[in-house]
This record gives structure tokens, sequence and C-alpha cells, in this order.
């Protein structure tokens, strides 16, 4: 069964720091572009890292850079989000999601064909 299921989401306080777990099944993790985005009640869904598990080439948007760190532990079969100095504006729901090979872009949401199920990140002020 292709597979990805999400964890590590909870309730922190503004500066605090939280690690999401993404792990993959059923497809062929190293192949795949494995992306996470995140949706906040009222908003859009929004692109936030991905990596690519063969080479480990990550990308980020602005909003997170220098605080999320993304890797994967290919034999694991598992992606991390490490997210570090977190914002009330950080708190959604997170979802990992995988892009087959020659997808497009990282941040285009309907290039991934795997969903997972999300994790809800709530940073409180």
């Amino acid at each position: 069964e292709v597979q990805l299921q999400a964890s590590g989401g909870g309730l922190v306080q503004v500066g605090g720091s939280l690690r999401l777990s993404c792990v993959a099944s059923g497809f062929p993790f190293e192949d795949y572009a494995i992306g996470w985005f995140r949706m906040a009640p009222g908003k859009e869904r929004e692109a936030v890292s991905a990596i690519t598990p063969d080479d480990g080439t990550s990308f980020y948007a602005d909003s997170v850079k220098g605080r999320f760190s993304i890797s994967s532990d290919n034999a694991k079969k598992t992606v991390y989000l490490q997210m570090s100095r977190l914002m009330p504006e950080d708190t959604a729901e997170y979802e990992c999601a995988g892009m087959p090979p020659h997808g497009g872009y990282w941040y285009d949401a309907d290039q991934y064909e795997v969903w997972g199920q999300g994790t809800q990140v709530t940073v409180s002020s």
C-alpha cells in the first residue's frame, strides 16, 4: 500500500521547537521528492519545504528559511522537518506528500501524488 505517515505535531510556545516525521511505504522513496505543506484555518495550502532523498537537495519557503530544516533518513524511508524558533503564524496542519520522478516545481501541490494525513502544530503566544 502506498502510504505516507506524518507525526510529531503538538502544542509549543513561541520560540520553541518541534520535529515532524514522515514515514513512507509502498513506493520507491528515493526516487520521489518529499514535501511538507501546511494549511491554516481560512488560508490556502502553503508549501513549506521539500527534499529529494537521493541527493539531499532541499527547498524552503521564504517564511521558514533559517528556522526550519528538512532531512531524510533513507534507510528508514523517513523525512524529518525540524522546526525551530516557532511563531504563532506557523500554526497549521502540516502534511507530507510525495512527488514522483520528473515532477514539476517543489512548491506546486498539484505535482504531488501521494499524501499523508496531517499533523497539527499549534504555537501559543
